[in-house]
Parts: structure tokens; C-alpha cells; sequence
């Protein structure tokens, strides 16, 4: 193996991260509890009960007002005290370090930050917004972190722990997995995700710790295509799709077992395009007809701790993981997958035209 030159440990380096041990104020994805339910119930049982630690999940917590701000709709006055209001929850509650579920929100907290660092001038009026709408006050955060962030932090514990890996029981050879990277959280202030936007480590290397191989293709960095504008504005839904099929197109001859993402707006279409694509055009990305699942990092972090796949909410997505489950030797009962938490049948969603379930 090559040695690693000192410029580029240097720069490695630079991408490196304070991220807390202990003690998160969580900030809950608007989003993400649509898309994905699951995955936010599963980043706090993970953390409180497997690893123990301490997390807060607010119930007076709100939506940072991302995707209205980046759309033009709410102005940076208001958006810096909505997140003023964040922290001073977060102050109240007596802790200092920030776990956010959402890459949007996780931009938009970097972004006005550095603001107040490099503009002191616009955190104070920001002070004086909040205490004259709500009459309170607020502490920095010590560290703000993505949760894909502490996922990764505690990855190692998680390899010690887990039951499955992500190795195919039939070959013995290692899944093959491919990894997509929210833009919010590398592209916007690279030094502030693990690796940056250049060497960017958070999800591969919770997928190498737990026994996948990372499969590099062309697009890998490309855009998933939601934009907000690409996806909001009905027109442009034609941009939105076509930067997924571009990355799909991509991906297909290294017959990737699944996708990772860290973004619940990347994680949604990558997954819900493919449906789209399939009824457009009759293809699939993969071999077999069934498409390429897209896990949630909590998803893919429950898997191989053994966590029941319906409760992880595998069911939700367009692009079922039967055979993914099949490749790591997890056991499942289908027919459960479409019941509620008393066992009762659930209406089951229509079965696509081309994708095999």
C-alpha cells in the first residue's frame, strides 16, 4: 500500500470534527418524520438504550423554516430567530451540544453561525428579535453535529454490538454498497461535515465498519436533484428526476445491494424516482427488477443490531429490502410487514407496474 503523503494527512485533518460523547439537545427533521418515521425513533433508541447515552428530544421544538428560506419564502431575519429560539430550548434544557436530523437544517444552523461569527452585529439584533417576540435568551451551542455525524462517531461500538454484518451469507463476500452524501451537509461549509466535500467519510465509513464494501462510480458526489426549486415548482420536477437517473445510470453497472444517504430529501427521491422511472421508461437499476433499496444510516445501523425490519419502517420505502435482508441472513415474517403495533392487518400499498416486490 502506498503511504499516505504528509499534504494529504494535512488536509484529512482539516475535515476532522469536534463531535459531543455525551448530552444532545436533538433537533427533530420536519421532513424526515413524513418520509421516514422510523429513522428518528431509531437515532434515539440506538443512542439511549444500545449505547447509553443521554438525549433530549424536545416536544417544544419546531421546524427551522429551511426549506421556506432556501425557497425565497422566510427572510434570514426570521429564519436566524427561529433557530435563536432553537438554542434557547436548548439553553433551558441545560445542555450544549446539538444533534441535528436534517441536512437542511444542519446548513442552515452552520450558515448562521458563521454568520454571527464573521457579523457579531447580527447576533445581537438577533437577541433583541427573540426576547421582544418571546421573552427569551440563549447560549451558543458548544458543538452542533448531523446525526449521521454521531452514528459515525459511535460506529465501532455499533460494529461490537451488532448481530448482523453486511456481508452476503450465500458468498461470504462483502455487500456492495454505494453512499450519497446530502449537498447541504458537505457542499455549503465542507469543513464542517467528516471528510468534507472532497474525502467525505461519514457514511462509508459506518459501511466499511460493519462489513460492506463502498463502490466508487462517476456521480457519486452528483446531486440527487430535489434543489427545493427542482422539486416545489411543479414545472421543474423534470430537473428533479433527471439528476436521479443520472446518478442511477451511473451506479447500475456496479450492481450495487443498496444505497446509503445521510439527507431525508436525498434518501425520498433516490428511492421514490426509481418507482417514477420504472412506470415512465419499464426499467429498473438492477439486475432482477426490484430496484436498489435506499437506507436511512439509523435503518442500515438497525439492521445490524438486529432490530425488527418493520420496525425500522423498511416497509415505507417504494423500493422493498426483502432481498437485502435475504444477502445478510436476516430472518423476517412478511406478513407482518403491513400490520400496526397490536398486529392488525394494514391496507397493503399498490404494487408497482414493473418493480418486482
Amino acid at each position: 500500500m502506498k503511504p499516505i503523503d504528509s499534504e494529504t494527512k494535512h488536509t484529512w485533518n482539516v475535515y476532522q470534527k469536534d463531535i459531543a460523547n455525551d448530552n444532545f439537545y436533538y433537533a427533530r427533521s420536519c421532513i424526515r418524520q413524513n418520509f421516514f418515521p422510523a429513522s428518528e425513533h431509531m437515532f434515539l433508541h440506538i443512542l439511549r438504550n444500545v449505547l447509553g447515552k443521554h438525549v433530549y428530544d424536545d416536544p417544544n421544538h419546531t421546524t427551522c423554516t429551511g426549506i421556506g428560506y432556501h425557497s425565497d419564502i422566510v427572510p434570514f431575519e426570521t429564519i436566524q430567530t427561529v433557530v435563536a429560539r432553537h438554542f434557547s430550548l436548548m439553553t433551558e434544557a441545560g445542555l450544549e451540544n446539538i444533534a441535528i436530523s436534517c441536512v437542511t437544517s444542519f446548513g442552515i444552523y452552520t450558515e448562521i453561525l458563521d454568520t454571527w461569527h464573521h457579523f457579531p452585529e447580527q447576533l445581537e439584533q438577533t437577541r433583541e428579535f427573540l426576547y421582544k417576540a418571546t421573552k427569551r435568551e440563549f447560549n451558543l451551542p458548544k458543538t452542533i453535529a448531523h446525526t449521521s455525524d454521531i452514528i459515525y462517531k459511535f460506529r465501532h461500538e455499533i460494529a461490537e454490538k451488532s448481530t448482523y454484518s453486511l456481508v452476503n451469507i450465500e458468498t461470504g463476500n462483502p455487500l456492495q454498497a454505494v453512499e450519497h452524501i446530502g449537498c447541504h451537509y458537505a457542499k455549503m461549509f465542507p469543513n464542517k461535515g467528516i471528510g468534507g466535500a472532497e474525502f467525505p467519510q461519514v457514511l462509508s465509513g459506518m459501511i466499511q465498519a460493519w462489513g460492506g464494501n463502498v463502490v466508487d462510480y462517476p456521480e457519486r458526489r452528483h446531486c440527487c436533484g430535489f434543489g427545493f426549486r427542482n422539486y416545489l415548482v411543479q414545472a421543474n420536477r423534470g430537473y428533479s428526476i433527471s439528476n436521479t437517473q443520472k446518478k442511477l445510470e451511473s451506479m447500475k453497472p456496479y450492481n450495487p445491494d443498496f444505497i446509503l444517504t445521510n439527507c431525508p430529501g436525498c434518501a425520498m427521491f433516490i428511492d421514490k424516482w426509481q418507482y417514477t422511472i420504472s412506470e415512465m421508461e419499464g426499467k429498473t437499476y438492477d439486475a432482477h427488477g426490484y430496484g436498489i433499496p435506499v437506507l436511512t444510516y439509523e435503518e442500515l445501523a438497525g439492521l445490524v443490531l438486529g432490530i425488527n425490519p418493520w420496525d425500522l419502517g423498511l416497509q415505507i420505502h417504494q423500493i422493498q429490502s426483502d432481498r437485502l435482508l435475504q444477502k445478510i441472513g436476516i430472518p423476517y415474517d412478511s406478513t407482518m410487514k403491513y400490520t400496526d403495533s397490536k398486529g392488525n392487518a394494514l391496507p397493503k400499498p399498490n404494487v408497482p407496474t414493473y418493480i418486482l416486490q
